[in-house]
């Protein structure tokens, strides 16, 4: 299994995604096309959010 914070992020980011996109959409074509928007914008955030942390040390 994956140890590291940016697999289980991609992983989170994967099933989030996949499943807003079933519920919120009716066809597989654009389930496909917000689920993907969806998946990326949840990655992009996550990393330009890991690199404003990066300045603050935990101790």
């Amino acid at each position: 299994m994956a140890h590291s914070h940016l697999a289980m992020m991609t992983l989170f980011a994967f099933f989030v995604s996949l499943v807003f996109a079933v519920l919120a959409k009716d066809s597989a074509r654009e389930q496909l096309k917000l689920g993907g928007m969806m998946f990326a914008g949840f990655l992009a955030v996550g990393i330009v959010v890991s690199w404003l942390m990066y300045p603050f040390p935990l101790r």
